[in-house]
């Protein structure tokens, strides 16, 4: 089922490129400041994990669709539109991931095609951008609602890509038991410490959403990948009780803890002011509450980003 209209104007405004009827690619903030400062400036997926920013894709093949209504979700929703859209189902007559991959892959090159005009941007610098090694299954919507994922983590390997990211808000735990490739990293989104908090903060659009995403959890350990668990915290709404994002975590078993303050951008702006967002100095002060009582200690931030990285490892590993 292809987009409503009122839905893909919105979207195309907001500069995503659509591949196809229910994948988008748009550019990052941090791939734009990689490419203008020829990579002395870049993400925390950089700094941690050696992940060249300006050669790295962001996108999701399912665009507007989404199992979760989070309160610091950026994304157009159809409530925000006044629109009947169902966006909670899997995607219907899915695209082929070669497909996906290659639209993609043009997607990215068209909408990075002005930097090669920039006298700022190093000519070899700019060819290295026009050929992405990295994906980042992150961009918009829940990646579990496309039947083919694991094909399409697969489909980039293929085309010569190093590494894959996915990020999921871990309600579908028999998909991702079941995914037929695996990404190099598996982040879920775990943000509240309970179900309580949960409820308020994730504002689950199906049943046992809780429940699902702790069977999610019980079930990273099976995955040879690092899996992370991504905390995007709200200082008024969930960014308390670290005892209990700690359970989940030693439930886990995850690779990787990574805090991070939510921002107030695009339609989150409705829900929290920017005054409501969390300091790099209250981040920092959450993770070591988290250290100071687990087996999970700081090894990293990114003060940029306004993230803190923990581990039971010494130091992250670097996928490229």
């Amino acid at each position: 089922m292809a987009l409503p209209p009122q839905l893909s104007n919105q979207y195309i405004k907001q500069k995503y490129r659509l591949v196809g009827q229910h994948s988008a690619v748009k550019t990052c903030h941090w791939l734009r400041r990689s490419l203008n400062t020829a990579g002395k400036e870049h993400c925390y997926k950089q700094k941690f994990y050696g992940i060249p920013c300006h050669r790295c894709i962001q996108m999701t093949p399912t665009l507007g669709h989404c199992t979760q209504n989070c309160q610091f979700c950026w994304r157009i929703t159809p409530e925000t539109l006044g629109i009947n859209w169902e966006q909670t189902k899997p995607i219907q007559n899915p695209e082929d991931p070669d497909t996906i991959v290659e639209a993609s892959i043009k997607a990215h090159q068209n909408n990075i095609m002005g930097f090669g005009g920039n006298p700022k941007v190093p000519k070899k610098f700019y060819q290295e951008a026009q050929e992405p090694k990295h994906a980042a299954i992150s961009l918009e919507g829940e990646p579990t609602l496309y039947p083919k994922l694991g094909e399409l983590v697969q489909s980039y390997y293929n085309h010569g890509f190093k590494t894959v990211f996915i990020v999921t808000n871990g309600l579908q735990p028999k998909i991702l038991a079941n995914l037929t490739t695996e990404p190099s990293q598996l982040y879920i989104s775990v943000c509240a410490p309970d179900r309580e908090t949960y409820l308020k903060t994730c504002r689950p659009l199906i049943p046992d959403a809780w429940e699902k995403l702790q069977e999610t959890l019980e079930t990273l350990n099976s995955f040879k990948c690092p899996t992370v668990l991504r905390h995007t915290l709200i200082p008024k709404l969930n960014m308390h009780n670290p005892k209990g994002y700690i359970k989940q975590a030693e439930k886990s078993n995850a690779t990787y803890l990574e805090p991070k303050a939510a921002m107030s951008v695009g339609n989150a702006r409705k829900r929290f002011a920017y005054q409501d967002m969390a300091w790099h100095s209250e981040i920092r002060e959450f993770a070591e509450a988290i250290a100071e009582a687990s087996s999970y200690n700081i090894i990293d931030e990114h003060e940029p980003s306004q993230i803190v990285l923990l581990s039971q490892r010494l130091k992250p590993i670097k996928l490229y």
